[in-house]
């Protein structure tokens, strides 16, 4: 047999067994046996194919409410909606299992996931961080519950990339008023001001030394850019500003740039 000979023959393969797995799964729909369904659903699931699973567990789930299949019926609809990547479907369920079921076999996986889900969830800095914030209060509410769980060094690690997320948006924004500069007000000062909020709200972030740098832009602009009778006073906090920007860094991308500043701001500090 031809090359071409085995690729149409193997297409044909294909289309048969895709057909019949339709057909199969027609008739799995068409059935009026929830417990056969629940268990197609469990085998689709992991086959991974989660939309299959999922329409199931939802046509069955009225049928076990009450009873002790039902726990698993929800957190397999929560696992599928994961699976699918609709991660604020996944959350919900998740929640709902939680509320639901408090003490729940499954408690420790639902409350680590809803943070995950939010985690997956979560927009680019530049968006609205809403999302970010959930993640960051359930996974904080999780490692509180449950802090011996396997779940929680992958729960901080998550949290601490939504911390980052959160003080890189911050930094975006100070670099914004930086570059502003005067333009109807002291643009400076706010510049100034955002980065020192974001350093205080996250300690930890990976953007510290971007964001001391920021401040210590921001330090000499407004010492530039102030009336004579205020430029010793700014002066001076510039200088401040720049011995503990080179002790805190003293490699810095930045050092040569600031020693620049520096010379200015000697020339002014008396």
């Amino acid at each position: 047999m031809t090359k071409k000979g085995i690729y149409i023959f193997s297409l044909l393969v294909l289309i048969v067994f895709m057909l019949d797995a339709c057909s199969s799964y027609q008739q799995v729909l068409k059935s009026k046996d929830p417990d056969f369904k629940y268990q197609k659903a469990i085998e689709y699931f992991e086959g991974e194919q989660y939309v299959r699973s999922q329409t199931l567990l939802d046509d069955i789930s009225t049928y076990y409410k009450g009873t002790e299949r039902a726990q698993e019926v929800l957190i397999y609809l929560a696992r599928s909606y994961l699976g699918q990547k609709a991660y604020n479907s996944a959350a919900t369920y998740y929640e709902t299992y939680i509320r639901n079921y408090p003490k729940g076999r499954y408690c420790i996986e639902a409350q680590y996931q809803i943070g995950h889900c939010y985690y997956l969830d979560a927009p680019d800095a530049r968006l609205d961080q809403d999302i970010t914030r959930r993640s960051i209060a359930a996974f904080a509410k999780f490692i509180e519950l449950y802090p011996e769980s396997q779940y929680v060094d992958q729960a901080y690690n998550e949290m601490n990339e939504m911390y980052d997320k959160l003080a890189y948006k911050e930094l975006l924004s100070a670099k914004l008023y930086y570059n502003l500069g005067t333009y109807l007000g002291n643009n400076y000062l706010s510049a100034e001001l955002v980065a020192r909020n974001a350093l205080k709200d996250y300690p930890s972030n990976s953007y510290q030394e971007d964001l001391n740098w920021i401040i210590m832009q921001a330090k000499y602009q407004q010492m530039v850019n102030s009336f004579e009778n205020k430029k010793q006073e700014r002066a001076r906090d510039a200088e401040d500003e720049y011995y503990s920007f080179k002790t805190e860094y003293p490699d810095s991308k930045h050092i040569k740039e600031a020693d620049k500043m520096y010379k200015e701001i000697k020339k002014i500090v008396k």
